[in-house]
């Protein structure tokens, strides 16, 4: 897959925390591409550089070596101001905490990202009542994240990362806060929902369960990237 046709790639990516003396190098000249559509799952141990990796793909943290690509712009090329909105317009995250805000609804928490880009309160919140009836929401639009299960808040964060109809969504073991039953049930609509709107998915996962549900599988063993 060349770049010129991933919505979402890196090439050589490599990073290196240092404390005082130490250094300690988490990804080592890691490269990836993923096309519109696509379901990436990455897999590895903890500590082997996963969340990292996601945090440099979505241009959170720098990386001390390579490029990050979306959509073919080389995000070091932004200022922070035009990466900030490319993010909010090419990316959606999804994490194992939902960070949902606890004072808004889950109807005002979907609309969030839509709201952002200032568009109107009328079509941002039809946007986000659209989106929380394909996750089964509908009746649950008006309940703040407290009020809400473990599942059900998983599913109204998925909904808030496609509000924006992502080019890709990033997700950090999405699924790990919950049992076995609503975890195979959240991420059977993340992938559905992605499949709907074209989105490409990098999931990191410790489930090999889920992963195997992807079209890719790749491994990070000691922050290097292979085939599984």
């Amino acid at each position: 897959m060349s770049n010129g046709t991933a919505v979402l790639s890196c090439t050589g990516l490599t990073k290196t925390y240092t404390s005082g003396p130490q250094a300690v190098t988490v990804l080592r000249d890691v490269s990836l591409a993923v096309a519109a559509g696509e379901s990436l799952a990455i897999v590895g141990a903890s500590g082997s550089g996963k969340s990292t990796l996601l945090h440099v793909l979505g241009g959170l943290d720098a990386p001390s070596a390579g490029t990050v690509q979306w959509a073919g712009t080389n995000i070091a090329a932004m200022n922070g101001a035009a990466q900030d909105r490319a993010r909010n317009e090419s990316l959606g995250f999804v994490y194992q905490f939902h960070h949902l805000i606890g004072e808004l609804t889950a109807l005002e928490n979907v609309a969030l990202p839509l709201r952002v880009r200032r568009e109107s309160v009328s079509a941002a919140n039809a946007r986000a009542a659209e989106l929380l009836n394909t996750m089964g929401l509908s009746q649950r639009a008006s309940h703040l994240p407290s009020e809400l299960s473990g599942g059900e808040r998983q599913r109204v964060a998925i909904a808030r990362a496609l509000a924006g109809n992502p080019r890709c969504i990033l997700a950090d073991e999405p699924t790990g806060n919950l049992d076995r039953e609503n975890a195979e049930r959240v991420f059977g609509l993340l992938l559905d929902a992605c499949k709907t709107h074209n989105s490409a998915l990098v999931l990191v996962t410790h489930a090999p369960e889920l992963a195997m549900r992807c079209n890719r599988l790749l491994k990070l063993i000691d922050g290097v990237l292979s085939a599984a």
